[in-house]
């Protein structure tokens, strides 16, 4: 996107301008001081702390220029409750997994494979996307395609697949998203 472009969409006038632009480039600098800091593990080297303070500064800096800070490149919004979806996928996982064990250990008795689509009521790209890979990071379901707002869907067994038709992952995805 060019620089007026970008200008235009952040400036004055521009739902959000210059102050949502302020906040995602100061957050972005702090999220990265931090993960370097992390990753790094130098913690009493004053140069070294210099050039990585001056690396995230410059990173977020140019990250500012290509206009990739708006709302789906560094969503701020997600914040305070994807914490609480990432903790309930966490127990989504592990049930699945035991599913999953059950059709190793017994196929006859628990294999039902199938295929269904489902309408996902993100209205983002970001909230669909998050959705389709919530249903593939869960053991026994796998994503095949997402096309506008339809899902196809492989479920290993029919309590998987209940458990996607039922809706809740994508309720709770378009909580977190803000869409709804």
């Amino acid at each position: 996107m060019a620089y007026t472009d970008a200008k235009k969409r952040h400036g004055p006038g521009a739902p959000g301008g210059d102050k949502e632009l302020i906040l995602r480039t100061i957050s972005l600098i702090i999220v990265l001081v931090i993960a370097w800091l992390l990753l790094s593990g130098i913690y009493d080297n004053t140069l070294i702390l210099g050039f990585g303070a001056a690396s995230c500064l410059l990173v977020a800096l140019i990250a500012r220029r290509m206009d990739v800070l708006d709302k789906e490149g560094f969503p701020l919004h997600l914040s305070p409750q994807i914490f609480a979806y990432w903790f309930w996928l966490f127990a989504e996982i592990v049930k699945s997994n035991i599913d999953v064990a059950k059709c190793v250990l017994f196929p006859k008795q628990y294999l039902q494979p199938s295929m269904f689509k489902i309408k996902a009521t993100q209205t983002s790209d970001l909230g669909k996307v998050v959705y389709a890979n919530s249903i593939t990071l869960t053991p026994g379901t796998v994503t095949v395609d997402l096309h506008e707002d339809t899902v196809l869907v492989h479920a290993l067994t029919k309590e998987t697949a209940d458990g996607v038709k039922s809706g809740e992952m994508d309720e709770r995805v378009t909580k977190v998203m803000g869409e709804g």
